[in-house]
């Protein structure tokens, strides 16, 4: 036999029962010992030790506990100790009513459970490696590759320096390698539109098939390949573990600043559908952990906003699009941090619980898996683009080609009246009417941005360059607002349907509409003082 279980009994003081659980074997002779421990009652203890400030704050705990007999009849008093700096919030729980309740907590205040959690887990491990080799004849503890790769992408000082870089580099070949993929598809789209426009009529009707409908859904479905290739590459990440270790880097950081380690599962969801992301945050136990999450994932950059990022970043930002682009990433996530630790300390108090998971083994992701993943992601953008975009690209046809006989797109029609009643509130920010209508549909869908600033800006029927040129020659729109204008679409709220998966997972409309509203003013904020901060230091035209 590999593991000698009588020699494993005599070190561990408890009886070893032989299992297979998928084949049911042993599970009989599990539960006799179980009755038959439970029968005895304790009458031994195993201990480890965690090194000597640990084994302090045991021996305080403890004493504390003593003065409680309710407890100290009930349990055994190092496991109940050693449970409390875990944080088990079971055994916590235990603690309500007790007359140590306060003296405890208060103590329990000051430790970072975080770290302590770690070293508690690095001393059991090292326990059971040192029982190992006299209880088990054929186990070889030794580094494996994996350990050896994890040992410098989850390092404490290298994993997220690693991590950020990855994610850089996986944004600028999106925007690189989808260049002329984009560009095959917006010529196809422009000549679709220019073989409509000839072959219609009447006009109204040419002008909404052409203008509106391929003009509207083709700004849209030229950036499909950015979010394929987005997708492949955070599919290729995902398969071979390197995410999972992502989720492990951050935690550590995310309880610091307020945020559950779990709720980095959503938030890396929300790189792609904030919808999906949103609904992943049933998975976190504690409702406090789970609604601090609901409000926050949004700000990650869904692929939706992509299209508004590589339009914008394009026209303005040269050789620093990618980068740029890049910077949207790491604004959402600050933000959300950011918000988190501000929600922690003020509306929705308390510390995250401690976030324990395992680490599954690298594999080499295969053609099959990626290219399945990525097509079931993209997949839902075409499908957003042949739903709501079209319809959303009909009604702005609509609203930018009446009343009857204006020009089409100009301040004369229903969409510049309604452009020039929101402008001021945006006239701060360096925006004009037409980025104000553009955001405004952008509640429906955030690739109606493009769309109707295609349609506004007269080129709904040309192809995706014509739309770059044009904003680089409208003499308010300019780098720093443009930057401005692309934070503003991150960090306001997505689309409707995010603002029905946060009603549905709070079930609250109160908290449904504090999102919105703090999600408008944070990005109202933020577009604020890049703008005029960057004015401030010469920064502007």
């Amino acid at each position: 036999d590999v593991i000698d279980t009588e020699r494993m009994r005599e070190f561990l003081e408890i009886p070893v029962v032989r299992t297979v659980g998928s084949r049911g074997e042993g599970i009989r002779e599990l539960l006799d010992a179980v009755i038959e421990e439970a029968r005895l009652g304790p009458h031994h203890e195993h201990e480890i030790g965690y090194g000597e400030d640990v084994e302090k704050a045991i021996a305080d705990l403890v004493r504390i506990l003593g003065r409680a007999p309710s407890l100290s009849r009930r349990y055994p008093l190092r496991w109940f100790a050693v449970k409390l700096l875990e944080g088990d919030q079971v055994v916590l729980g235990r603690l309500d009513g007790s007359p140590v309740e306060d003296e405890i907590r208060a103590y329990l205040e000051g430790i970072d459970q975080v770290e302590l959690e770690a070293h508690m887990a690095n001393k059991r491990y090292e326990a059971i490696n040192a029982v190992l080799p006299q209880v088990c004849s054929r186990c070889v503890v030794e580094m494996t590759a994996s350990d050896m790769i994890d040992h410098v992408l989850t390092n404490k000082y290298l994993g997220i320096p690693i991590f950020l870089a990855l994610m850089w580099a996986a944004f600028d070949l999106t925007f690189t390698a989808s260049a002329p993929f984009m560009s095959a598809i917006d010529m196809g789209f422009a000549w679709l539109a220019e073989v409509v426009n000839a072959s219609v009529s009447p006009d109204w009707l040419a002008s909404l098939l052409g203008d509106g409908v391929i003009g509207g859904v083709g700004f849209v479905l030229v950036f499909a390949p950015n979010i394929f290739i987005l997708f492949i590459i955070l599919s290729v990440l995902e398969d071979s573990g390197y995410l999972a270790r992502a989720t492990f880097i951050m935690d550590r950081l995310m309880y610091k600043l307020g945020l559950h380690g779990k709720s980095f599962i959503p938030m890396l969801m929300g790189f792609g559908c904030s919808v999906p992301a949103i609904m992943v945050t049933r998975t976190i136990e504690d409702r406090r952990d789970r609604l601090i999450s609901i409000i926050v994932t949004p700000f990650m950059s869904c692929s939706a906003r992509l299209p508004v990022y590589v339009l914008v970043a394009g026209a303005f930002m040269g050789r620093n699009a990618g980068a740029a682009i890049f910077s949207m990433y790491i604004l959402g996530i600050a933000v959300a941090v950011l918000s988190a630790k501000i929600y922690r300390s003020t509306i929705i108090r308390g510390q995250p619980a401690p976030f324990i998971m395992e680490l599954p083994p690298y594999r080499m992701p295969t053609l099959r898996s990626t290219a399945l993943h990525a097509w079931e992601r993209g997949s839902q953008y075409m499908r957003k683009a042949g739903s709501i975009i079209m319809l959303g690209a009909i009604f702005i046809w609509f609203l930018a080609s009446q009343p009857a006989g204006v020009e089409y797109g100009s301040e004369e029609s229903y969409a510049g009246m309604l452009g020039h009643a929101i402008a001021p509130l945006l006239a701060p920010l360096g925006f004009d009417w037409r980025i104000a209508v553009g955001l405004l549909f952008g509640f429906v869908a955030k690739e109606v941005v493009v769309t109707s600033m295609g349609v506004l800006y007269g080129v709904g029927d040309q192809d995706n360059a014509a739309l770059s040129d044009s904003l680089k020659e409208d003499p308010s729109l300019y780098a720093l607002n443009a930057y401005g204008l692309m934070a503003f679409t991150l960090l306001y709220t997505p689309c409707i349907a995010t603002i029905g998966a946060v009603r549905s997972e709070t079930g609250s409309w109160r908290w449904t509409v504090f999102a919105v509203l703090y999600g408008l003013a944070v990005a109202w904020i933020v577009a604020f003082l890049i703008f005029k901060g960057g004015t401030l230091l010469g920064l502007g035209r």
